[in-house]
């Protein structure tokens, strides 16, 4: 690593945004050195139930499943907004994207908004960044304030899986590196992105052939089923019932499609795999928090969808993986606290003696994960913009302990209720139901009081069913 560059990236630091919130080293600056190092792994399009830790027989993730060995694995993680840019941002500030300013993809973090790699910088750690950034730019050589950035490609016309390895590279480099402070290190794979590739318009080109070659079955392999969920809802909106993408793929399309996902998940796995081995190999293991997560999930299949942008389960909730072995518990898969992205900034800094900013928006997972009988979140919400004008296409979801909401501006018809204990799947919408009226009215509330929380601008989303306010309940 450069000096010159370490030097370069403090001096971007204190000019977006370090004079807008007071950040302190908890205990003292004599106690930089026994703190834990921090270590953050994403992949970019992985859904909760994407690794083999998860249950999941079609995926082998031995490494995903290691962390998870030492660690506790969220069920019921969500991303703050079901595509890359936007929830990225979310990661790197504890904050929604409409007060970051990305409600779209390679838009900028608003520059008064302090990013983690300033926070750790200031409170001394040694920063650094590999992998996709997308804020604005995927592959930056230089430019995140407060990181020392360490890409050393560019992803323009290369198999994620390349790209990735270059991350790995540039990991393993960092960690093998002697450091005299405690690190803050972020590898961002992209892979299982390329899925994209292949669930796209139906082009050839070289990189989709590549794709082909490397990742669909052969003949005479199994493949997985469709999802038990293929079917569309009952009583989805006019907006999210859209004209079907793939109309032309018949069965076995689909469930070669779920296939090259899986290999796709198993090939990161490896590479993820390669930045723990490092971590290992360095004596660091034992010293270092964990967080492996990512940025939104995949449809997979499900109600006939592929990709992201939409807040039914397969594209919303995203694996969180706590990690540190030997202080957090082990092998725990937490099927009972709800969780966001926006919670994973202040749980770094709380195991890390680190002061957030005060307008962080999550709480940190620390309580939850040393005392399981805690209460934790009584919902939480993620949000998703469709087209060009935030004010006026701001939809949410509000995910509470046994149903989700989700409202959509712009069409008579824009709410859905699922009862996720009952209907886990969401295939049926139950925003109709009399006899869930005061759940619908419940829901209504909680989004209203966490838009006015959040200073969330966009103005209240009319219904015709608008009624009166219900009384409060637990979540």
């Amino acid at each position: 690593m450069s000096n010159k560059a370490s030097r370069r990236d403090f001096l971007k630091a204190g000019t977006a945004g370090l004079c807008a919130w007071t950040l302190g080293v908890r205990g003292g600056t004599a106690e930089v050195s026994k703190r834990p190092n921090v270590l953050i792994i994403t992949t970019d399009q992985q859904c909760v139930t994407a690794m083999s830790a998860m249950g999941n027989a079609w995926v082998k993730t031995p490494n995903m499943d290691a962390l998870a060995a030492h660690g506790v694995c969220f069920a019921n993680s969500y991303c703050s907004y079901p595509l890359c840019s936007p929830s990225r941002a979310t990661l790197h500030t504890g904050r929604m994207p409409h007060e970051t300013g990305v409600n779209h993809n390679a838009l900028p973090i608003a520059p008064d908004v302090p990013l983690s790699g300033q926070m750790f910088r200031t409170a001394g750690y040694d920063t650094a960044y590999v992998g996709k950034w997308h804020l604005p730019v995927s592959y930056p050589n230089d430019g995140i304030a407060g990181f020392e950035v360490l890409n050393t490609v560019e992803r323009k016309n290369k198999l994620a899986h390349d790209v990735d390895e270059a991350t790995l590279a540039g990991a393993v480099e960092f960690l093998r590196h002697k450091h005299e402070k405690p690190f803050f290190l972020v590898a961002s794979f992209i892979n299982p992105h390329d899925i994209c590739q292949l669930a796209g318009d139906g082009t050839k080109d070289k990189l989709q052939d590549e794709l082909r070659q490397r990742y669909y079955p052969a003949a005479g392999a199994s493949l997985p089923p469709l999802p038990a969920n293929f079917a569309r809802p009952q009583g989805e909106p006019d907006l999210v019932a859209r004209k079907l993408k793939h109309e032309e793929w018949n069965e076995g399309d689909w469930r070669s499609y779920r296939y090259a996902y899986y290999r796709l998940l198993e090939d990161v796995d490896r590479q993820v795999g390669g930045v723990m081995e490092a971590l290992r190999q360095t004596g660091q293991e034992e010293n270092t928090l964990v967080v492996f997560t990512s940025d939104h999930g995949e449809g997979q299949g499900a109600h006939h969808r592929t990709g992201k942008m939409m807040f039914y389960e397969e594209e919303a909730a995203v694996p969180l993986i706590v990690s540190w072995k030997g202080v957090t518990p082990a092998g725990l898969i937490d099927r009972s606290h709800l969780v966001s992205t926006v919670d994973v900034l202040p749980t770094l800094c709380d195991y890390a003696g680190v002061k957030p900013p005060e307008m962080v928006r999550g709480q940190s997972l620390r309580p939850v994960l040393e005392k399981p009988e805690s209460t934790g979140h009584g919902f939480v919400v993620s949000e998703m913009v469709v087209g060009e004008n935030p004010g006026a296409s701001r939809s949410f979801m509000v995910r509470t302990k046994k149903y989700k909401y989700m409202v959509f501006p712009g069409t008579e018809r824009n709410e859905m209720l699922f009862d996720l204990d009952t209907d886990p799947g969401e295939m049926k919408n139950l925003a109709g139901s009399a006899d869930l009226s005061d759940e619908l009215l419940r829901h209504r509330a909680l989004l209203a009081e966490w838009r006015t929380a959040t200073a969330e601008e966009a103005g209240p989303i009319k219904s015709k069913k608008d009624g009166p306010r219900p009384k409060k309940k637990k979540a």
